[in-house]
């Protein structure tokens, strides 16, 4: 049965940082809020996910997960079938989610005080967790040319540290939704093993991708850089599954994995939790048809939005949207200050986003909006914001 996207399901008081924290997050207090932030889905995950899930809660024991050779099986066959990616199962390790990804393999490829380079802006977490771990943030600038994002690969040799040990990469690019092509992945990986750096390339919006793009794990466009790349991916952004808690970290060369998995084991940061690993394999073995349905309904929403914003606010703009169901938005062409915006948004159109600042640098009078909700949503957005931008028609 194809799922029902238009179903508007009711996600206040079910513990949903979305939409219960909506308030706390963004400043909408307004009972009839949207939420349209942090990124996952109104939507169902797939039946065959919560049909294993009911069975688990059936069986009624939750004690610890283990023997996971279904898990790592599901997830080869996933990469292998979608990315044309012949990933091994000794390859993989887990963890807690794609962030805790990142923030052990800061640790464990560098010292505190050492320089990790990403490309601003970008997801505020990388920031946030190269800082945390007492390292320092080097943000290189991305171009915006011809409604997609562009890495200065000369400009951040220019300005990269002695000290420089990492970059992370966002593909596809969240907040902007550029996929990378072939040849700047690999101008990237050039790059790092040039001068030492470990590349991790955060993969995780890898399957949310639009017709006339392309997402190419960046070990196919760059594998004699495997003894520098570490990929994170998972289940959670393709089948709505952030609860789950579960990422896949695929490291080909034994030495760098054994260095991951090192610093992993210090913080016990290998462990599975049950529910998310019985989600990840049914959504991998069984999702397809769900994803396949999917993607044309985000597709029709992106566009909706694009068009829709044209008129409701004159002089905004949507980046082009090759990959992810994030709408990263610029209203400096309306004039406004960009407080005022926020303020239009906030407390007028009753709508919570997620602030361009908070993306680093490049995010000034942007704003990204969550898209992956049902068509009557992003509808009732629209004309929010066409009440809240009135006097600029």
């Amino acid at each position: 049965m194809l799922p029902d996207f238009d179903a508007v399901i009711e996600r206040r008081n079910t513990h949903s940082l979305k939409w219960d924290a909506l308030a706390a997050r963004t400043g909408v207090t307004a009972p009839d809020g949207l939420a349209m932030w942090t990124a996952d889905m109104d939507f169902l995950s797939p039946e065959p996910v919560r049909q294993r899930l009911s069975a688990a809660v059936a069986h009624g024991i939750f004690g610890y997960y283990s023997a996971d050779a279904s898990w790592r099986a599901a997830v080869c066959g996933w990469m292998a079938r979608r990315h044309g990616w012949a990933v091994e199962p000794e390859w993989i390790t887990p963890s807690a989610g794609v962030c805790a990804a990142l923030g052990i393999a800061i640790q464990a490829f560098s010292e505190p005080g050492d320089g990790v380079a990403i490309f601003a802006p970008v997801y505020h977490m990388f920031a946030h967790m190269i800082r945390a771990n007492r390292r320092v943030v080097i943000a290189a600038p991305l171009t915006e040319t011809q409604g997609r994002y562009a890495m200065d690969l000369d400009a951040l040799g220019e300005s990269l540290p002695a000290t420089a040990r990492m970059v992370i990469l966002c593909s596809p690019h969240n907040p902007g939704g550029t996929v990378w092509t072939r040849e700047e992945l690999k101008a990237l990986a050039d790059f790092c093993v040039a001068r030492g750096l470990v590349l991790v390339s955060d993969e995780v919006w890898h399957d949310l991708v639009y017709p006339g793009a392309r997402h190419t794990p960046t070990a196919l466009a760059a594998p004699e850089a495997s003894a520098a790349l570490v990929t994170c991916a998972a289940p959670s952004k393709t089948f709505n599954l952030a609860g789950g808690n579960l990422a896949q970290v695929i490291i080909e060369d034994a030495g760098l994995r054994a260095r991951y998995r090192a610093a992993a084991d210090a913080c016990h940061g290998m462990g599975m939790p049950l529910m998310g690993a019985l989600a990840a394999e049914a959504a991998y073995d069984q999702g397809q048809p769900w994803l396949d349905a999917l993607i044309p309904y985000l597709a029709a929403n992106r566009d909706l939005f694009a068009a829709g914003l044209a008129v409701a606010a004159p002089g905004a703009r949507v980046m082009d949207m090759a990959a992810t169901y994030l709408a990263w938005t610029d209203f400096t062409g309306t004039g406004l200050p960009e407080a005022d915006v926020a303020r239009r948004l906030r407390d007028v159109a009753r709508i919570g986003v997620s602030a361009g600042p908070s993306f680093g640098h490049g995010g000034e009078g942007r704003a990204r909006f969550n898209l992956a909700c049902p068509r009557s949503v992003v509808a009732q957005a629209l004309e929010r914001i066409a009440d809240a931008f009135a006097d600029l028609r």
